[in-house]
Order: structure tokens, then sequence, then C-alpha cells
């Protein structure tokens, strides 16, 4: 154990403060058993480490990675026992999911160490879904995404601004004197800002090994697929990335990629839940996501600009960037007169040429323009929705 620690306080030394994501301060930290749940690359492990570092004792605090060897001859209810019996109170576990049965032991640490508080991380979402349920009523789950517009503009640029809500972005109360000239920036954004790691050197390629371990790990290990399943996977996903955007139709997809057209809805699921996709669906009157996929998008704009190559169509890269920043606080359907409703507002995405036309008779209808550095009336810049978190 001497050399766990040595690790961990090796890693909260040298962990940066001066800017932390915006899941920092929203997390509930005093709970016992605490979860952060992500996709690959957004910035967990470095949360976590900031958050020890600004709060915690070092001698009462111990950060581990589930990948360690330590772990191959080791349990983690050991770990944490011996952990206690030394005065030990806060434990962190990274990338959880790297453990077998890592849910049953959590549940039992939870159980036999009351004073013991937990908190862990996943960058294997389906894994952790599916852990958690033997969990529940004791871990509080949060989940992650990658950096918004605003966070990218402090990260990269040293421009601070605030939060926005949805209803101060459409009363045009979004005033950022910070910035003379916004549309560059967010230009840069959309190629390179959602992944915290592109503050580094060779960006597209550690952003390439992100995606193949997603598709070629992650989710075969979760869904005990072949390895010639696993290249499915990514095929799907070249379907998806060279679309405008991708309207899944089921059977041409299953003759293209020879695969069964009855798996092809679970595959985008896998895909979706690893934080790769999102799809959009109709609204429904009950539970969201029993509605039908109207489009599939690509998470966000980065992985356009990785996958699609000559392919980067404008109106894809719009509809993506605005359905990613908004989804992180809505619920996003979609809309049966524009491109998306939230809370029976529609909302037509397009450049700084789009005419009302798709919103003329919508009861609360707004064209959000891309190439726009300030908005009117119901007309709102395409960037001002990078504002929301």
């Amino acid at each position: 154990m001497e050399r766990l620690f040595q690790y961990s306080n090796q890693l909260i030394t040298q962990v940066d403060t001066s800017f932390t994501r915006y899941l920092y301060s929203e997390i509930n930290w005093s709970n016992r058993l605490v979860g952060l749940i992500g996709p690959r690359g957004i910035g967990k492990t470095t949360l976590l480490l900031q958050y020890i570092k600004n709060n915690l004792n070092p001698q009462e605090t111990l950060y581990v990675t589930a990948e360690d060897f330590y772990f191959a001859k080791n349990r983690f209810t050991d770990l944490a026992s011996d952990f206690v019996k030394g005065g030990g109170k806060y434990l962190f576990i990274d990338e959880i999911h790297k453990y077998p049965d890592w849910s049953k032991e959590l549940k039992l640490i939870y159980d036999y160490h009351q004073n013991l508080k937990i908190v862990f991380t996943g960058s294997s979402i389906l894994d952790i879904k599916k852990g958690s349920s033997d969990l529940s009523r004791r871990a509080v789950v949060n989940t992650m995404q990658g950096m918004s517009f605003r966070e990218y503009l402090e990260l990269f640029h040293q421009i601070k601004l605030p939060v926005y809500r949805l209803n101060q972005i459409l009363n045009h109360e979004v005033k950022v004197p910070e910035i003379k000239h916004p549309l560059p920036l967010f230009k840069e954004y959309l190629k390179t800002g959602y992944y915290p790691f592109a503050i580094e050197d060779e960006f597209e390629l550690k952003l390439q090994q992100v995606i193949n371990q997603t598709l070629e790990v992650d989710i075969p290990t979760f869904a005990s697929m072949n390895i010639s399943t696993g290249r499915k996977l990514k095929q799907l996903l070249a379907v998806v990335a060279q679309s405008v955007p991708f309207k899944p139709n089921m059977s041409k997809i299953a003759e293209m990629l020879n695969i069964s057209r009855n798996n092809i809805a679970d595959y985008l699921l896998y895909i979706e839940d690893a934080g790769l996709i999102t799809q959009l669906r109709t609204k429904t009157e009950g539970i969201r996501s029993l509605g039908k996929v109207e489009k599939v998008y690509l998470e966000n704009t980065n992985l356009i600009y990785n996958l699609a190559n000559e392919n980067q169509n404008k109106g894809n890269i719009r509809e993506t960037f605005f359905l990613n920043q908004v989804k992180q606080n809505y619920d996003v359907t979609a809309s049966a007169i524009a491109d998306f409703s939230i809370d029976e507002v529609d909302f037509e995405v397009g450049g700084k040429n789009k005419g009302l036309k798709q919103i003329k008779n919508a009861k609360n209808g707004f064209v959000v323009k891309d190439d726009l550095e300030t908005g009117f009336l119901n007309t709102i810049p395409l960037w001002h929705f990078g504002l929301m978190y």
C-alpha cells in the first residue's frame, strides 16, 4: 500500500487547479458514495485530483486506479479494510469498470465501513450503468460531458464568462465585452475544443485512440462481442460520421454492413451510451427514451472533424453543436416543424442567411444562426448556446 500512497500523493501534488470543469461545483461531495461517469478523455481524473488537492488531507486520502497492477493480486475490499485501519477517510477509485465485480465489492465496502467516503469514476458508461443497479439507494452517480464553448474560452484563452440559462439566451441577455470577435474562437472550438487534452500535442491522434479504445475494448467487453463484431461498430460509426445528419434506415444499414437488422438498434445504443453518438428522438408523453429515433448525430463536433474527413457538412456541424451543448441541461427532441424542440419551443438551426420559413407557424420559435455575432428578435447566434454550462 505504501507504493499506492506514493503514487497518489505524486499525482495530487502535480495537478493544476487553475481551471476546473463545470461539474466540480455541482457534485455533492458530502455523500458517502459518489460516482462520476462520462466518455474517455473529458477530464474526470483531473477533476478528482483537483478536489483532493483543494479540500482534503493527503494523510487521510488515497487515490488509486483500477488499472494498477496492485489489483491483479489484491481486492478492493482488502485495500479498503487496510486503509481504514490506518486512519483513511477518503478513497477515490478511478476507472473502476476495469475491475471485475467492482459493484459488488463497492457495496460491501459501503456497508462495512460507514465512516469511509468513496468516489469512483468510469469511462465505460455501459458497464457503470449495469453495475449501478447493485448500488441503488447507495451511490449518487453524476454524468459529465466534454467542454462547453464557455469552458474552452477559459482553459485555452483565459477568458472567463458567466453561465447563461436558456431563457437568458432567448431574451438576448448575453453580454461578453471580453470578446470583440467571437466567431474565429468559436470555429477553433468546433474543431478542437471539446476535449481538455486538446491543449496538448497530437490531439487528433489521441482522439483517434479514444475512439478506437471505446469501440474495440469498452463496448465489446461489455456486450461480450467478438473481434469481428467490434469492427462492425467502427463501420457503423463511419456511416454516421459521413452523413448529413444520419437518418437511420435499419434495413439499408444491415445490408451495407452485412449484419442482422435486429442488431442495429442495440449497436447504436451501445455507441450512444459510450459517448460517441447522440440519437435524437421524437417527443413522447411517457419515457423520452421510448421515442422513435429521428436522426443520429456524432456526440460532438470534434468527432466530426476527426472522422468525417472531406465529408464535413456545415449543417451537420451546426446541428451537432446545438444538440450537444443544450442536452446537458435540457431534454431535446425532434421538432415537427423545425430541427429541435425544447419545452414547447422550436429551434431551426442554419447559416446567417437562414430564413424564418420553418418557424412561421410555431407558437414559440427561434432561428439559430451560425456566422452571427449578435442576435435580434427571434434570431439567436449559434455560439451563444455554448455558454450554458
